[in-house]
């Protein structure tokens, strides 16, 4: 079915800036949305997604009230929910494999809609920006393509990508926002910055530094991060990178070195460095076992040492 916009069909869109000119509402949501004030998510309520991760739940959840992601440059960060049960997803997509993650992300929500409460689904982008090279503007075509060819009807809600997260700084053009949350009780997306972005942050970044697709990170039943077994080369030559300035390290490995936040080049580093440490992949999850983390009664994420049989 395809993508509606106030109740209205969403035809063939060859651009962002056509589809701002057709629906000048979404610029006044854009803007009223980028205008709003940054919360810094308390971490003992929060569910953070690194980038090339998902995480689905619903307001029942007694450990999560706010899915949260953000450093999203040219990256957009996605989240559909459903008004009927409340079930929300949060995704941090960066282009990899746009056409099978809107179905990832799509068939989680459903999967936990209660199919006898009325309801739709409503979608919220945002991210992007206008980069030289328009990464975010074709990354930004792309989702709203596949979000058109999935089955259910979809409703676009918020749209602040692109040409509408844009701004300049300095005759350099950057991101407005760059993170997001969405309170999983209400259901209100907000603009939102992290102080914490565990469990496992170093993990995670490794398995998407060295090509790990999409993943969901979140077993809603048992409130559960869930980090599955990834693999790497044990001879991966990475530790040159170390020995890079900054702005080498930017040049060479971000879609965008003139928008990153200040912590990107210390984050890379970090992730070598984890890799590095780690050159067996195999050692971090023993018996090919996933990593479990639980939030504990302070509220910070904890490893479980045991499997559980879920």
């Amino acid at each position: 079915m395809p993508l509606f916009i106030q109740g209205r069909e969403l035809g063939r869109i060859r651009s962002t800036e056509e589809l701002f000119s057709k629906y000048p509402h979404l610029q006044e949501h854009a803007r009223t949305f980028r205008s709003r004030p940054l919360v810094e998510v308390d971490p003992k309520c929060l569910l953070y997604v690194q980038q090339r991760e998902f995480a689905t739940t619903t307001p029942a959840d007694e450990y999560v009230s706010v899915i949260g992601s953000d450093d999203a440059t040219t990256c957009h960060l996605v989240v559909l929910r459903h008004t009927g049960s409340g079930a929300a997803c949060l995704a941090h997509c960066d282009g990899s494999r746009t056409w099978s993650e809107v179905q990832l992300i799509v068939k989680a929500v459903a999967s936990l809609r209660n199919v006898f409460k009325d309801g739709r689904f409503e979608l919220h982008l945002v991210g992007g920006f206008n980069d030289d090279a328009r990464t975010s503007h074709k990354l930004s075509l792309s989702i709203l393509a596949a979000f058109q060819k999935q089955e259910q009807d979809i409703h676009l809600e918020t749209c602040c990508i692109t040409d509408m997260n844009d701004m300049v700084e300095n005759g350099i053009h950057k991101p407005v926002v760059y993170g997001i949350g969405v309170n999983v009780k209400t259901g209100e997306v907000f603009p939102a910055s992290f102080p914490q972005k565990g469990p496992a942050e170093e993990l995670r970044s490794a398995r998407t530094f060295t090509g790990g697709q999409m993943a969901d990170i979140y077993d809603s039943d048992h409130g559960l991060v869930k980090i599955d077994p990834c693999k790497w080369s044990p001879d991966m030559d990475i530790a040159l990178w170390l020995s890079q300035s900054d702005d080498t390290i930017l040049k060479c490995l971000s879609t965008s070195p003139m928008a990153e936040p200040p912590h990107f080049v210390q984050h890379i580093k970090s992730t070598i460095q984890f890799i590095l440490a780690h050159p067996n992949s195999d050692s971090l999850f023993p018996g090919r076992q996933p990593q479990l983390y639980h939030r504990n009664q302070s509220g910070d994420w904890e490893r479980l040492l045991r499997s559980l049989n879920i």
